[in-house]
């Protein structure tokens, strides 16, 4: 079936449906990865979004139900060059067709996907529409009429306090969107989990032993969360705080530093950043539209990360209130596994922390 992309610049791809057919709307961006197309689809931090793959074939190792980063596609749009109809591995369970026809959500193949991407270079994110239907001047008004939902982090964080218990520290969450591969990794070093709706109060995550919390990733404009950025507010001083994408913008805003959009956002999982402490390259797994200011930084904020490529903030930590953040994923969910010892310092330091405060 004929399908077609249409961009608020007046801008017409045609390719073919797969996957759902519905007609759908969303902010367009780009991926960088080669693979990991699955973790793609299923980051809450792509809600509302209608994702583009650069690299040209994707569907040829199918579906597995390990390497989901939710319990749903959380994309609202699916483009790529070619999907393989045919996957072959071991864990495949089922085709990209068909898991996105499971959950209903549209994709559409046979397209430039190097010509659109660059077109995302050159002039931003764009509102973008995937139909089937006619195209007409009233799709084009419904495009440009979009408006990206102020709310979405609402609908991607979880509805209630959820516990896991182990024999270690006790880390609450603050769920912006968080992926599965972040609780993975806590839970490799033995923690026990508190999971918090985004708009917990900061009165009732105190009411749990948390020995530090955590702010997730997640979707959209971090000023937009303003019950998080409060709760970060009152927290600080009264627990160490932690912060990965979302969550590391949330506690700068709650510092009193300033975020902003980026032009195209950094989307893979092969973006390069410079640890300011070791003078090391880490080589990293991103999906954010929005940077921290690093000029905006306060005097209690000192920076620990920059990206090489355009210099952005990747990450601070305030020593006043035992708080650090990333902007990029340490968990991977897919990428290189460079970062995940960022959880084990984060871990050892509450440790040495909590156990010095006992002490004296």
């Amino acid at each position: 079936m004929e399908a077609h992309i249409l961009l608020e610049d007046g801008t017409i791809l045609n390719g073919k449906a797969f996957g759902s057919c519905e007609t759908v709307i969303g902010e367009i961006v780009f991926n960088t990865g080669m693979t990991g197309y699955e973790e793609v689809l299923t980051d809450p931090s792509y809600g509302g979004q209608i994702v583009t793959m650069t690299y040209p074939l994707v569907g040829n190792y199918g579906i597995n139900h390990e390497d989901v980063q939710s319990d749903q596609i959380q994309v609202t749009g699916f483009v790529v060059k070619e999907w393989s109809k045919y996957p072959n591995h071991w864990q495949c369970q089922q085709t990209l067709d068909d898991y996105l026809k499971e959950h209903h959500i549209s994709g559409i193949y046979g397209v430039d996907t190097r010509l659109l991407t660059k077109k995302i270079r050159n002039y931003g994110t764009m509102k973008c529409m995937i139909t089937t239907e006619v195209v007409s001047d009233q799709l084009f008004d419904q495009v440009k009429s979009y408006t990206f939902p102020k709310d979405i982090v609402s609908k991607v964080s979880t509805q209630h306090i959820k516990k896991i218990d182990s024999k270690g520290l006790t880390i609450g969450i603050v769920d912006l969107g968080i992926k599965k591969g972040i609780l993975d990794q806590l839970k490799r070093l033995s923690c026990s989990l508190v999971v918090f709706p985004y708009d917990t109060t900061p009165e009732d995550i105190l009411a749990y032993p948390c020995d530090a919390v955590l702010f997730s990733n997640g979707p959209g404009d971090p000023k937009d969360v303003d019950s998080a950025i409060h709760t970060a507010k009152t927290l600080m001083g009264q627990v160490p705080l932690r912060g990965i994408c979302l969550g590391h913008q949330i506690l700068a805003l709650a510092l009193g530093a300033d975020t902003y959009k980026l032009k195209f956002g950094h989307r893979g999982s092969n973006h390069p950043v410079l640890e300011l402490e070791t003078n090391k390259v880490l080589i990293t797994s991103q999906n954010h539209g929005y940077a921290v200011r690093d000029d905006s930084l306060t005097d209690d904020m000192e920076a620990t990360y920059t990206n090489i490529n355009d210099q952005t903030n990747e990450g601070f930590r305030c020593v006043k209130y035992q708080l650090e953040t990333v902007q990029f994923h340490p968990e991977e969910g897919p990428g290189p596994e460079d970062t995940h010892y960022i959880f084990d310092k984060w871990i050892k330091q509450l440790i040495t922390n909590k156990t010095h405060q006992l002490e004296v």
